[in-house]
């Protein structure tokens, strides 16, 4: 069996509903938080959620009991963040009382797919680039792509001094195409485009790893179901697996 992987101390904290992670910044650079009955003050402090005792103020800090795992189709416009004054949030769209997260980022002029849950291990996985599991996207251009466009990014091209892993892309239409990533770099799909000398004009992100966004409508949002939540912990992609329940 193999480790649960351990997060950062302010992360636990706000996985647990406590603060927010900047607040859990400040709570353990006054020397509040107590990791296994020994104060720590170390920001890069990583705990087990599953081993390590934290305390605030001598107050045992538990996990939420109830997991949360959610699907959202993100409009455009919309940040994926917790925090971020002056812009609607992610967080915003989901009506649930626990403190949820989202993994992963999706641009904010980009729509689709998007998880969030409380569940803190397994945020961390999902989020930690050693997860590998597939995102795919339907990318619209503003001019036609050519094969051998398409073909260059495929096969991985550089990106800020680095190269893009191998893609699987197929050809929808003309000005469209479907492509699939094992790596979710900053504005990826959009800097590859570049490359290649054409725009993006809508990019639609429609399955992360054996969840689809199937029939979900913009806007709106559904509870994952127990086999999905299985799927993710066991990381099992399931390409074929397409469930089109709408929101609640």
């Amino acid at each position: 069996m193999s480790e649960t992987p351990k997060i950062r101390l302010q992360k636990y904290l706000a996985h647990a509903g406590i603060c927010s992670r900047r607040h859990g910044e400040e709570l353990i650079l006054a020397g509040k938080v107590w990791v296994n009955g020994r104060v720590v003050m170390e920001l890069g402090t990583r705990v087990d959620p599953l081993v390590d005792t934290v305390e605030i103020d001598g107050k045992p800090v538990l996990q939420q009991r109830r997991l949360i795992y959610i699907a959202l189709n993100k409009p455009r416009g919309v940040v994926t963040s917790c925090e971020q004054p002056g812009e609607k949030l992610v967080t915003d769209m989901v009506n649930v009382p626990e403190r949820i997260y989202p993994i992963g980022r999706l641009d904010k002029d980009s729509s689709g797919l998007l998880l969030l849950t409380n569940d803190g291990p397994l945020h961390h996985r999902l989020s930690h680039p050693s997860f590998d599991h597939e995102k795919e996207y339907v990318v619209t251009l503003t001019a036609p792509v050519s094969d051998s466009a398409l073909q260059k990014m495929a096969d991985g091209m550089l990106l800020s001094g680095k190269r893009t892993r191998p893609a699987e892309i197929h050809r929808i239409s003309l000005r469209r195409f479907r492509i699939i990533l094992k790596e979710g770099r900053n504005r990826q799909i959009r800097r590859m485009v570049q490359k290649v000398e054409l725009i993006v004009s809508g990019l639609e992100r429609i399955r992360i790893a054996g969840i689809r966004l199937g029939k979900l409508g913009l806007g709106k949002w559904r509870f994952l179901t127990p086999e999905e939540i299985v799927q993710l912990a066991a990381g099992r992609e399931a390409k074929g697996l397409d469930v089109n329940r709408d929101a609640p």
